[in-house]
């Protein structure tokens, strides 16, 4: 790699510690070709991206970063998998580590907050930012619904009462 490129790389993963909700960084060490694909794959099905790059090239990125103190993280073969929604990138290494031993999750950042490997199982066990908009809907929802059983039911009460007077009367 020449400077440029470098350069190139640095800027890239800037944007990438900048914009992303959450950051996980782990260990690959020893996971095939076809291992990687399937965790890309996974991670591009939730809206985020996986990426490897040098350890010393990520921490120029890292300075001056919210997150610069993740940067004692980056030691060994690492990948960092990353997401806008601040949950998807944790639940999806969370669930891939459960099934690959060689994926270790070292930690990684949320923010101003760096994470140890406890608080990327925390984000993991959390909501997804879609779950949370369902949940909120069906908040707003339940008041409306109620009320519209409410209403209904002194008219469903009434009929039901005129109707086995009627049959009373016809028998």
């Amino acid at each position: 790699m020449d400077r440029a490129q470098k350069e190139k790389v640095v800027e890239e993963l800037g944007q990438i510690f900048e914009s992303s909700g959450v950051v996980v960084v782990a260990h690959y060490a020893g996971m095939t070709v076809a291992q990687m694909q399937d965790l890309r794959a996974k991670m591009r099905d939730v809206g985020g991206s996986v990426r490897v790059a040098k350890n010393t090239l990520a921490k120029i990125a890292l300075e001056g970063k919210p997150s610069a103190k993740m940067a004692d993280l980056l030691t060994g073969m690492t990948v960092m998998a990353y997401s806008e929604d601040p949950v998807a990138a944790a639940k999806v290494c969370e669930a891939y580590a459960k099934g690959n031993d060689k994926f270790q999750i070292l930690g990684g950042a949320m923010g101003h907050e760096v994470l140890d490997l406890n608080g990327v199982k925390a984000v993991a066990a959390m909501p997804s930012r879609e779950e949370l908009l369902a949940q909120i809907v069906s908040c707003i929802g339940a008041p409306a619904s109620n009320i519209a059983g409410a209403i209904g039911a002194p008219a469903s009460n009434i009929a039901s009462i005129l109707s086995t007077i009627e049959e009373k009367a016809a028998a």
